[in-house]
């Protein structure tokens, strides 16, 4: 049986950034752009009558931002399609706001042609959506914004749940460092499989949508030092 290629959504209100985009997702075979859009609520329109698996989102953008049309795509139901942020990291509110919204990943606008390919392939697996190389640059731009909450309120708003398991708070760190499940599996001797386990249920317990989200919980509630993982960069 041969897979269905990957549907691909473009919003971004450049043409000559879709332009090329295009080009590049196009020239694979397991892949293809199904939708293009110049604004948020175009993209939405086009999204519920073509249907896709991954939207490049572009943040600022005329008539609906990418912030608002990732909250509302996320938000549709438990199938709807992943989003990955297009940035530059101009501005910081900007992108966290997209992840806060229910954003997958980030992919910056003038990304190699691999790395735009592997993001959506990562992406649209679920698996690893935050490279280290990622993470390091979410947390140098975005750290002080996501740093645990100043009041005893804002921290008790967000705490890992006690369902979780000493391992699984281990693990959760891990992600949090930036770490590869192959990576993580490394550190604790155990199977790839059993990670993926992990990450499953720590997805779950949280209600992480996705490694994005899960991270920075664990950021916003303290499990690991902003400074420490740029020190380690």
């Amino acid at each position: 049986m041969v897979e269905q290629p990957i549907k691909v959504a473009l919003v971004d209100d450049q043409q000559l950034v879709r332009a090329g985009f295009r080009m590049v997702i196009d020239s694979q075979p397991d892949m293809q752009v199904v939708i293009e859009a110049s604004d948020g609520k175009q993209g939405l329109r086009e999204i519920e009558r073509v249907g896709c698996d991954i939207v490049l989102m572009d943040v600022q953008m005329p008539t609906m931002n990418g912030i608002d049309a990732t909250r509302a795509i996320t938000s549709s139901s438990a199938e709807a399609p992943r989003v990955v942020v297009l940035t530059t990291f101009d501005n910081d509110e900007y992108v966290l706001g997209a992840i806060s919204a229910g954003a997958s990943g980030f992919l910056l606008k003038d990304a190699d042609p691999e790395q735009l390919l592997d993001a959506i392939r990562t992406v649209h697996r679920g698996d690893a959506v935050i490279a280290p190389r990622a993470t390091r640059n979410l947390l140098r731009h975005l750290g002080p914004l996501i740093a645990p909450g100043s009041t005893r309120e804002e921290t008790s708003a967000r705490a890992l749940p006690s369902e979780l398991t000493p391992r699984e708070v281990e693990v959760l760190a891990a992600m949090a460092r930036g770490l590869t499940n192959g990576e993580i599996a490394e550190q604790f001797f155990v199977s790839e499989a059993t990670v993926k386990t992990h990450v499953g249920r720590i997805l779950a317990k949280t209600q992480s949508r996705d490694r994005v989200q899960a991270v920075i919980l664990a950021y916003q509630v303290g499990l690991v030092d902003p400074d420490d993982v740029l020190r380690g960069a």
